[in-house]
Parts: C-alpha cells; sequence; structure tokens
C-alpha cells in the first residue's frame, strides 16, 4: 500500500489499480449519489474510477498521511487533490479501511466528506446494474 500511495501521490494509480483482486469490492459510505457497493474490478474501474476521474481537469493525487496495519487490514489516512472541469477544488480527506488476501487488494471501504462530493461532482451517470433493481 505504501508503493501505492507513493504512486498516486504523483498522479499515477497503475500500482494501486495492480493491487485490486478480480472480485475487489470498494464501498462508498454516505449517502451521495456516489455511495454503493462496486462488486468487482472492472465495476469499479468503469463505474467509479472512469466517470470520476473524467470530471478532473488535471491529475488526481491522494496523499498518504498514515498507515495503521494488522493481519490482513490496512488503514490508511490520506487526502485527494483535483480541479474539476467546471474549476471547482475537489480535495477531500479520505479514511480507508482496506483488507487484503492473497496478497491483493479484496476490499475497501471509503470514509470521506459526503457534503464536498455532493456539492463538487456531478452524480455518475446510471450503470445497467442500478437500472435493473
Amino acid at each position: 500500500m505504501q508503493h501505492a500511495f507513493e504512486h498516486l501521490a504523483q498522479g499515477d494509480g497503475r500500482p494501486f489499480a495492480d493491487l485490486m483482486a478480480d472480485d475487489f469490492r470498494w464501498i462508498i459510505t454516505g449517502k451521495t449519489a456516489w455511495s454503493r457497493v462496486y462488486e468487482g474490478k472492472v465495476t469499479v474501474q468503469e463505474q467509479l474510477l472512469r466517470p470520476l476521474f473524467a470530471q478532473f481537469a488535471d491529475r488526481y493525487r491522494n496523499t498518504a498521511q498514515r498507515f495503521i496495519a494488522e493481519g490482513e487490514w490496512v488503514v490508511v489516512q490520506c487526502r485527494g487533490s483535483a480541479e474539476t472541469i467546471r474549476g471547482q477544488r475537489y480535495d477531500n480527506e479520505y479514511c480507508c479501511v482496506c483488507r487484503f488476501s492473497g496478497g491483493k487488494l479484496s476490499e475497501l471501504t471509503e470514509y470521506l466528506d459526503t457534503q464536498l462530493v455532493a456539492s463538487v461532482l456531478d452524480p455518475p451517470p446510471k450503470s445497467r446494474d442500478c437500472d435493473e433493481g
């Protein structure tokens, strides 16, 4: 995780993406349009990361302030930074509770400033999975 966050701080998300297991799940807490469980690496990339990063005018950077690790769990306190294409700052603070299995990231629960998400980000496009429910 430290290696992945060293790269995220420079705007390079590839090492973080490489950590994700195929059945990775990302849970975004709160009651925003983005808050839900994203099941599977492909879903995370297509329904969360791609539409999120499309809203940024520059590279998204995320810098870790603290790591706490115990067994299969790693908690990361971090700060993200980007400017949206509308010229607004998206500088969010996070606490990510991560679970590893077999050397891969299997789950991430993200706690964040949901008011910032609601006020700065456009909602994600509707996915087929969401429309079928």
